[in-house]
């Protein structure tokens, strides 16, 4: 059999996921003997709910070698070191997810957290962010960039921008690599009658182009993986009901802070990521318990700052296609699934797909078993992720409405239910390697959210009292000598990445 390479790469769609393959595939696979065409069409909106982010992107932006201020500066990008979750067990009630690991590492084979469930079971401070240096920068709105050292573990951070700027920085970045984009709506496409293989698309003016192999960024259209393969959608709305967003920006009325707040509200949650210069703002929740009007009345009510823009409806399912990768057609974004950006996942599962697509990249006919092996990857990963997002709506005691009566009585997944039963009884959920929460992000949430683990790993219990007691100040001390030495989060960013359109302090 005659193995011949790819040679023109089609990128159905722009936006955010378009331009995140453009270019890493530009980045990595060049442009000398391939030929990778984006269309997209003016006529036709992104979603851009994507704004926050999670550490992993700062890997995809490194492989494209871009400089961080001069990134953060062009996108009118924040900091971001975790979440600040706001009356999700009770109303009154707040907890933050960091990024990073709490504490540090303590010779034993156990995680930091068996050692602190143990002081704090014999009276130690229950207040497990004490020992997170992000959750307490971010406490005190303060930022630097630290590395480990030999106490403590590097400070993790991520970045909050603005996502129709992210793609037009890549756009910039994809077409200096020699990606061409093609401006036009797509009508139609091509498959050849016997291998089922697409061979073209065609667009409203009659223009056809050609490709070996297509990427569907075209979002919740879906125009190729569901157009010409007909994949099946697999609907989770039963376990994450919101089906609604609106979102709205504001003026910045204070210093950005260097997390996201994420609070509860009647029927969903609310978001708030402060860039640079505006603030971004929405409401996700599900229709069934509120209007559209009604929740686009009550965002435009709780804004900090005036709004700059007119509410703008989202609305989408929760869950994804049955397959990502058919034949010579890869979805990618929402194309190929949609899990609300409770915890900043959107951008994440871009960047993932498209790095499994180089890491299992095929020649012009494709082996079933690559399509297989990404396709069973990509799954493990949406599970994975939607598990751990369900978890914030069922650990609750919050049944004051009727969406939070429904969500904390919901059935859940049986692989959400084991972890549960797993923490509840020593505070662990069994992370498995590849998977993108590890447990110390499991311990934030479920602990933040009222479940309070019974024990812990019986390896905890070789270390002496007062080695532990000795331990633990040691760890916290270091934790706060380190944070003292952060300048604010404004100070930082004005000092290095202020990007022209912040207001002048």
């Amino acid at each position: 059999m005659t193995v011949e390479p790819i040679r023109n790469i089609v990128i159905v769609g722009g936006g955010t996921a378009g331009w995140m393959a453009a270019a890493i595939l530009g980045k990595s696979l060049g442009t000398k003997d391939l030929t990778i065409t984006l269309i997209e069409s003016a006529e036709i909106g992104t979603v851009g709910v994507g704004e926050a982010t999670i550490p992993p992107i700062m890997q995809f932006n490194s492989i494209l070698g871009i400089n961080e201020d001069e990134f953060v500066r062009e996108t009118n990008a924040t900091f971001k070191l975790g979440i600040d979750f706001v009356d999700w067990r009770n109303v009154g009630t707040r907890y933050f997810h960091p990024f990073g690991m709490f504490g540090a590492a303590i010779t034993g084979g156990v995680t930091f957290m068996n050692y602190w469930l143990r002081w704090m079971q014999a009276g130690g401070d229950p207040d497990c962010s004490r020992f997170s240096a992000e959750a307490q920068a971010a406490h005190g709105l303060k930022f630097g960039r630290a590395a480990a050292d030999r106490q403590l573990p590097r400070i993790n951070y991520a970045y909050q921008f603005d996502a129709a700027t992210y793609a037009a920085y890549l756009r910039g970045y994809s077409e200096r690599q020699g990606v061409v984009r093609r401006e036009g709506r797509i009508v139609d496409f091509e498959q050849n009658a016997e291998s089922g293989y697409i061979e073209a698309v065609k667009l409203a003016d009659g223009t056809r182009i050609l490709g070996d192999f297509f990427i569907d960024c075209s979002g919740f259209r879906s125009l190729l993986i569901d157009g010409a393969f007909g994949v099946a959608f697999d609907d989770w709305s039963h376990w994450l009901p919101n089906n609604r967003a609106v979102a709205v920006p504001c003026e910045l009325v204070e210093d950005p802070t260097p997390f996201t707040r994420s609070t509860a509200r009647e029927a969903g949650w609310q978001w708030r990521i402060p860039l640079q210069h505006r603030t971004g703002n929405g409401y996700a929740f599900c229709d069934s318990y509120i209007t559209e009007d009604e929740a686009a009345r009550l965002l435009l009510e709780r804004l900090d700052g005036t709004a700059l823009a007119d509410p703008k409806i989202l609305r989408f399912t929760a869950g994804k296609r049955r397959v990502g990768w058919v034949k010579n057609c890869l979805a990618i974004g929402l194309s190929s699934g949609f899990l609300e950006p409770l915890e900043s996942t959107s951008i994440h599962l871009i960047q993932v797909g498209l790095m499994k697509l180089l890491e299992l990249f095929p020649h012009r006919t494709v082996n079933p078993v690559l399509i297989d092996h990404y396709n069973r990857e990509m799954d493990r990963l949406y599970d994975h992720i939607r598990d751990f997002i369900i978890a914030h709506y069922k650990v609750t005691d919050r049944e004051d409405t009727p969406f939070w009566k429904y969500c904390r009585n919901m059935d859940i997944p049986d692989s959400l239910a084991a972890k549960l039963t797993l923490f509840e009884e020593r505070g662990e959920v069994h992370w498995l390697p590849g998977d993108l929460f590890a447990e110390t992000s499991w311990f934030a949430v479920l602990y933040g959210q009222g479940i309070t683990p019974r024990s812990y790993h019986p390896v905890a219990d070789t270390m002496a009292d007062d080695h532990l007691q000795l331990t633990m100040t040691r760890i916290r001390n270091a934790i706060d000598q380190r944070v003292a030495t952060l300048p604010s989060h404004a100070a930082f960013i004005q000092s290095c990445c202020a990007s022209q359109s912040a207001p002048t302090p």
